[in-house]
């Protein structure tokens, strides 16, 4: 039976890789800050950014598990959608601590393990490649993610790393994004605007459904390189997303 690993289990994302790979007969391991619900999954409440309290609790989590088929680091925040000149020091920093550091003690962690370990994807974005304004911290954390896979592949020889933008989906973050964040100062959220309730911006089951469906065509690529998953599942829309913007 294939054995996966998907941090930040709670909701979005990561709920739907755990939830569609139950209903395909993995097993299941997951962490995350709130815990994780789902019928079948073995899961550890832990707050990544607790350095001291990561290792013993993957430890536990892990304790019998052989190998890994699947790892998938999802958990993050978004932090607010400001001007960069306007970003308190300390919210830059929480963002960078939970998309980037977190997820290398996580890396650490696993690299001390020893186990075998088949594939892990990171969970990027195009807010990493595209610098729009207003996402100052995430793109940061989002951008040095991208190379923290790139460097961790030199380590991890027999695992194939990606990091992967999933695209935009319908989660809570989403709905922050296109309610509450002012489109007028920071016009790509007008883009996530149009896009919600279209197929563009699907729910987080049928996102989770898509990224397991190209997991053989990332290990296709380079180790450690940056994916959109847009350029596999719709290159027409890949290809206007990172045009060149006059």
């Amino acid at each position: 039976m294939p054995t996966a690993l998907i941090t930040g289990t709670s909701s979005g994302l990561g709920r739907g890789l755990a939830a569609a790979l139950l209903q395909s007969d993995w097993q299941v391991y997951g962490c995350s800050r709130r815990g994780c619900d789902l019928p079948g999954i073995h899961d550890e409440q832990l707050d990544l950014t607790d350095y001291a309290a990561l290792p013993a609790a993957l430890d536990s989590l892990l304790d019998d598990v052989g190998q890994l088929d699947l790892v998938v680091l999802n958990a993050g925040i978004l932090g607010g959608i400001r001007d960069l000149s306007d970003t308190p020091m300390s919210d830059a920093r929480q963002v960078m601590e939970i998309n980037l550091w977190a997820n290398k003690a996580v890396m650490d962690w696993l690299h001390a393990w020893g186990r075998p370990i088949r594939q892990i994807v990171m969970i990027s974005s195009g807010a990493s490649v595209l610098g729009n304004r207003g996402w100052g911290g995430y793109s940061l954390s989002k951008a040095a993610l991208n190379m923290l896979a790139k460097l961790y592949a030199h380590e991890f020889a027999h695992t194939h790393i990606c990091a992967l933008a999933p695209g935009i989906i319908d989660t809570a973050m989403m709905a922050y994004l296109c309610d509450s964040a002012d489109a007028q100062a920071f016009p790509a959220l007008r883009r996530l605007q149009q896009a919600r309730g279209s197929e563009a911006m699907p729910s987080a089951d049928s996102a989770a459904r898509q990224l397991l469906q190209v997991l053989p065509q990332l290990r296709q690529r380079p180790s450690g390189s940056f994916v959109d998953i847009r350029e596999i599942l719709d290159p027409q829309r890949y290809a206007a997303l990172y045009a060149p913007r006059q």
